[in-house]
This record gives structure tokens, sequence and C-alpha cells, in this order.
């Protein structure tokens, strides 16, 4: 049984929430790619919410990135960027980093709220008791 771990931000209020999604939802997560648009009905939101997803991590640590095609782990050598910050400008080191297709492997997507709805984040997780 796959488990994701989505972190929803919102960009109005600058908030994150985390949403715990498993069963036929998760299934319809699995090869979506970042930049995809999804529906708010996968991660339990109203329907007329409408989510970026801009990243993740596996179940490593390992981050996605958005460059990389396909969803396996690959060690490539980064001068900055997702999973790479050097100290110094010039810097390149060689890292292992995921693909950014969304497969088993990933524990935890992150999203941002692109179209907002009627009832805002902030009461909806206030409801349900799971903001973050």
């Amino acid at each position: 049984m796959v488990e994701f771990k989505v972190v929803i931000s919102d960009p109005k209020t600058g908030k994150a929430y985390q949403r715990v999604v498993s069963g036929a939802n998760a299934n319809k997560l699995i090869g979506k790619q970042i930049g995809d648009t999804i529906n708010g009905t996968l991660v339990d939101l109203p329907p007329d919410y409408e989510l970026k997803i801009t990243g993740g991590s596996d179940k490593d640590g390992f981050p996605m990135r958005p460059d990389l095609p396909g969803s396996g782990r690959r060690r490539i050598l980064l001068s900055g960027g997702v999973g790479y910050n050097p100290s110094e400008r010039g810097v390149r080191r060689r890292k292992t980093v995921r693909g950014r297709v969304i497969s088993a492997d990933i524990v935890q997507i992150n999203v941002k709220v692109v179209k907002h709805g009627r009832v805002p984040l902030e009461e909806f997780f206030k409801e349900h008791g799971t903001s973050r």
C-alpha cells in the first residue's frame, strides 16, 4: 500500500499544511511529474482547489529534481539548485538526486495552491485539526 505525505503550501498566506494520502488517491499520484496540476480531491480538499506539484523526496531523503527525467536515482554533477547549495561560486559536487516522476519510493510530495476554492485552507484544516 502506497502512502504519501503531501505538503500543501498556500502562497496567499505563506502557510503550509500536511495531509497523508493513501489508497486509491495515492495510486492516482503515481506517474505524475513535477509541474503537473492535480485536482484538490486527490488530497481530500474541496474539488474547486487546484494544486501544482513542485517537488518531493524519497524514502531516504533524496530530493526530486524537475530537470531529471524518469523516477530513478542518479548521481549527477551539480553546481547548484535542488539537492546542492554550494558555499562558493563555481564549486561543483556529485550528488544523488531523484527524477521528476512520482513513484512508490517517494514519501513526501510538495504542492502549491494554484487555484483557491471558496473555503480558505486555514478554516478547512482547522476543522480537521491537521495544520502544521
